[in-house]
């Protein structure tokens, strides 16, 4: 998600574990806590062209990385005079419901996350709601809000106030996937009715909230993409495109596999003027993009233009809507 709903989840984790005892301390400690997994992109131009595509949520956003750092931050904190009043163990407690919340958080995203590095790079992604949601960031806030100018007051309903906003928004998180089922029904029941049999599904939500939404369809290298909105839910029909896999087979096959594991394998290659573009559905779906009698499958996407030599250039790029 981005930083502001990433900051305000863990000033409300803050809130609710360190409040009492340092007050709005509490609350500001958990948002610079927060914010700690999303540093990776600092680190980017460390690495290469195809390594930076698989570094951002990367060991960062894993399980191992929460334990550890959760164990030093605690040793750290654990110095401070102001957190005296604190035992070592909610400190802990703290640190890594604060880390952990935040990678589970992007695992909601198309984007995903690599939870379960170094053991595997598998990248877990629900795909439930955009990486901006204002219900799910708006309700976490009003919450610690309410807590927060309250706070010296000591009254029970402004502890109250937070802790609803981190129930309801969590509620709001389970309520995607459930909306997410329907939709994908809808999808399936509208490509049953067109007779296009697919191999696999893929459903990302777009915009706003979690009722536009993009449906791509897999089937014997071809995608099938679709829209449909909960707002204004009209029959869905379908753009095809091909996979053009066979584009990949003289590139770099490193570059080729870190490209596709990204994409999870729903992906458009296409050729222009002697470069490779690669169009990624599964993290970047704006929607199909029409140039005359050309049209692009998504507005964002790699360009790689190979050497005679066996390297190449690795660009990004983006089709502007007419």
């Amino acid at each position: 998600m981005d930083s502001i709903t990433q900051a305000t989840l863990g000033a409300a984790i803050g809130e609710a574990l360190l409040g009492k005892r340092i007050g709005n301390k509490g609350a500001l400690l958990g948002a610079i806590v927060a914010t700690i997994p999303d540093f990776d992109i600092l680190f980017l131009p460390l690495f290469d062209q195809v390594e930076r595509i698989s570094i951002h949520r990367g060991f960062s956003h894993s399980i191992v990385f929460c334990l550890l750092a959760a164990f030093i931050f605690t040793w750290l904190m654990s110095r401070w005079k102001w957190t005296k009043a604190i035992d070592t163990k909610r400190l802990w407690i703290f640190n890594f419901l604060v880390l952990f919340t935040h990678v589970m958080l992007d695992a909601f995203t198309t984007y995903g996350t690599q939870l379960f590095l170094p053991f595997s790079d598998y990248r877990v992604s629900f795909d439930s709601v955009n990486i901006v949601d204002p219900f799910y960031t708006l309700t976490l806030l009003a919450g610690l809000i309410v807590t927060m100018i309250h706070l010296r007051k000591q009254k029970v309903t402004a502890f109250r106030a937070n802790r609803i906003g981190l129930i309801i928004s969590s509620a709001y998180l389970l309520l995607t996937l459930v909306n997410k089922q329907y939709v994908e029904h809808k999808f399936q029941s509208a490509l049953d009715s067109q007779g296009i049999m697919v191999e696999s599904l893929l459903t990302v939500p777009v915009k706003v909230g979690n009722v536009n939404w993009f449906g791509v369809a897999k089937e014997n290298g071809t995608l099938y993409l679709g829209k449909y909105s909960e707002l204004n839910p009209e029959p869905i029909t379908f753009d095809s495109f091909p996979m053009n896999e066979e584009l990949l087979t003289t590139l770099d096959p490193d570059l080729v596999e870190r490209l596709t594991w990204f994409a999870q394998g729903y992906y458009v290659a296409a050729e222009s003027e002697g470069k490779i573009r690669v169009y990624n559905m599964q993290c970047d779906m704006q929607g199909v993009r029409h140039f005359g009698n050309y049209l692009a499958p998504t507005a964002f996407y790699y360009e790689i233009s190979p050497h005679l030599d066996g390297s190449y250039d690795l660009d990004v790029g983006m089709h502007e809507k007419e």
